[in-house]
C-alpha cells in the first residue's frame, strides 16, 4: 500500500476501526496483530486478519503512535487566517485507499466562514466523493468535520456532501495526478 512500509503492529488496547471500503464501524481487540499499510494525516490504515481498517488519529496510542497535535491559531486571527487553516486541516484528510489528500483530489468544493457571536465562527464546507456509492463517504465527512472543528474559534463545521457537479479526474491537482500516475 501507499505511504508506509507495512509496519508490523499489535493493538495495545481495544479501539474503534472502520472497515474499508464498506464503512462499517467495528471494535478491534487489544492484542490483534497486523500491519500499518498507510499513515497519512494522522489516521492509519491497518491490515488485520485479512481486512483493511481505518483507525482515527485519536486512537493512535492503540497502535503505539502519538496522536496528531491540534492546530494553532494567532490570537487576533482574521477570517482569512482561519480559512487558510481550515484548508490546511482538510489537507490532512485522506481517502484510506488513495495516498492523496482530499483537497488535492478535488473533493472539497468550497469552505466558507460565518461569524457567529463571541468571536466564534462556523465553517460551511461543500465536498463530494470520487464515487457516489463510496462506503467511506460518512467517514470522510466526519474526518473533515472533526479536523476543522479542532481549529480555535470554530464552534461548528457543517459539511455538506454533494454529487453535482460529479467528481472527475480533471478536478485533481497536478501533483495528485502525478502521484497517482494519472498524468
Amino acid at each position: 500500500m501507499f505511504g508506509h512500509s507495512n509496519e508490523p503492529v499489535t493493538l495495545e488496547r481495544d479501539c474503534r476501526g472502520v472497515i474499508i471500503p464498506a464503512g462499517d464501524e467495528v471494535t478491534l481487540k487489544a492484542g490483534s496483530h497486523g500491519f500499518i499499510t498507510q499513515a497519512l494525516g494522522g489516521s492509519f490504515t491497518v491490515y488485520i486478519e485479512g481486512s483493511l481498517f481505518r483507525i482515527a488519529g485519536v486512537d493512535a496510542d492503540a497502535l503505539g503512535k502519538e496522536p496528531a497535535k491540534p492546530p494553532e491559531l494567532a490570537e487576533n486571527a482574521s477570517n482569512e487566517d482561519v480559512e487558510a487553516l481550515a484548508w490546511e486541516q482538510m489537507r490532512t484528510c485522506f481517502d484510506p485507499e488513495i495516498p492523496v489528500n482530499i483537497v488535492d483530489l478535488g473533493l472539497i468544493y468550497s469552505c466558507q466562514l460565518i461569524n457567529v457571536e463571541n468571536g466564534l465562527r462556523q465553517a460551511i464546507i461543500t465536498m463530494t466523493l470520487t464515487a457516489p456509492g463510496c462506503g467511506m463517504g460518512d467517514i470522510l465527512v466526519q474526518d473533515v468535520k472533526e479536523k476543522v472543528e479542532m481549529i480555535p474559534t470554530i464552534e461548528a463545521a457543517i459539511v455538506e456532501l454533494v454529487f453535482d457537479p460529479p467528481w472527475n479526474q480533471s478536478m485533481m491537482s497536478e501533483a495528485a495526478r502525478l502521484q497517482t500516475g494519472l498524468m
